[in-house]
């Protein structure tokens, strides 16, 4: 008799990227020929720069192209521990340290590693795709908490703690948000590191747009005195450096969880890629000029997009005070066969050929993301379609 071939359970817990998935749905469409403007990205659209590169091909070119230990270099690990010294004035070693293949891998690492069948975790709405789906992996349960969207997505103390149950087993914190681009007040997130000290419950802030705030000078939640045994450092350097295609991030935390990620990763990509981690070196060591003029040029597009959509009939956005999203509510354009973010999405791209991010994807119905990571020119031609697209419904 034949054998039934099934896949296992736990892959049905876990999605595909709706990030990626309309990535592709653009690809395939411009490689049929259609003129697509592509709001999905979350990716600069500055190259990486000169001396990230050089590193890398001089390592290349010194064939430093072999397997590193699974954690990454000490060299890196140092670095990385100087650099967010230097930053914020925290006090890492080595040891608390790990190199991942992309903030991504940080975040799943650090989920596996913590989060037992049956654990809480909770997860401030809208959310970065990937929470929901790594700890579903994990077998944990999200929990989640509604920002107020009047109030520019604002969380607090408060409502973290009412959703805090004996089985809450983490928190976690994504400021500058994605993809929403809120900035969730210093205070107020202080007084939820202070809730998940004293009850036992790990904090992970994932610091993926730590530098890309517009009107606040950047933070991080582990330089607060003693928590170093309740905040956990989700890092890239895919957004910070223009990077993304490199895959490389890192993870800040204690010891015992660095070790137990260490064993993870061991057997899941090894160590991230020899020559990347040269350019990530030099990335963090060298000249930070280029951080301030993508900032520069991402609050201009910003203030551009946002005054468009908020002149477009029926919409609301709210003005992005870090990364480089707007998260208009679209929800006045839900008539003629369009009932949801999703449906929204697909026809604006099959009729405009514009592609945004249903927000479905973060946790509201409402919503889509739109990335201005891109040019002006882009910005504009898009833009115009959208309104389009919308006058035509509202």
């Amino acid at each position: 008799m034949p054998t039934t071939q099934t896949l296992a359970d736990r892959i049905s817990l876990i999605s595909v990227s709706s990030t990626m998935k309309v990535a592709a749905d653009a690809d395939r469409l411009r490689r049929e020929g259609a003129d697509v403007v592509d709001f999905g990205a979350g990716e600069p659209d500055f190259p990486t720069p000169q001396n990230v590169k050089n590193a890398a091909i001089e390592a290349i070119e010194k064939n430093f192209t072999k397997y590193t230990n699974t954690g990454g270099t000490e060299e890196l690990k140092q670095t990385i521990c100087d650099s967010h010294k230097a930053d914020y004035g925290t006090s890492y070693n080595t040891k608390e340290c790990i190199a991942t293949v992309g903030g991504k891998h940080a975040i799943f690492n650090l989920t596996q590693a913590l989060v037992d069948p049956g654990d809480e975790v909770i997860i401030p709405v809208p959310y970065w795709v990937t929470y929901k789906d790594v700890v579903n992996y994990a077998g944990g349960k999200c929990v989640f908490v509604e920002t107020i969207e009047e109030e520019g997505f604002t969380l607090t103390a408060a409502m973290v703690e009412r959703a805090i149950t004996p089985k809450t087993k983490m928190i976690i914190l994504n400021s500058p948000s994605n993809p929403s681009g809120a900035i969730f007040d210093r205070g107020e997130m202080e007084r939820i590191v202070a809730i998940a000290k004293a009850r036992g419950i790990w904090l992970m802030t994932d610091e993926c747009y730590h530098r890309f705030l517009y009107d606040a000078e950047p933070h991080s939640l582990a330089a607060i005195p003693g928590v170093k045994d309740t905040v956990l450092v989700a890092g890239s350097l895919s957004k910070t450096y223009s990077m993304t295609g490199w895959r490389i991030g890192f993870v800040l935390g204690p010891a015992p969880v660095v070790s137990g990620i260490g064993k993870l990763q061991s057997h899941a990509t090894s160590n991230p890629t020899s020559f990347v981690q040269k350019g990530a070196i030099e990335a963090l060591r060298g000249p930070q000029e280029s951080v301030g003029i993508m900032l520069a040029e991402y609050k201009t597009r910003r203030d551009y997009v946002i005054g468009r959509l908020r002149a477009m009939p029926g919409v609301t956005a709210q003005m992005p005070q870090g990364a480089f999203y707007a998260y208009p509510n679209v929800s006045a354009a839900f008539k003629n066969g369009i009932a949801n973010s999703l449906q929204f999405s697909e026809k604006l791209l099959a009729e405009e050929f514009v592609a945004v991010v249903p927000g479905e994807a973060f946790g509201t119905n409402d919503h889509v993301r739109i990335s201005y990571a891109t040019s002006m020119k882009e910005l504009e031609r898009g833009l115009d379609r959208l309104q389009r697209f919308i006058a035509a419904r509202v």
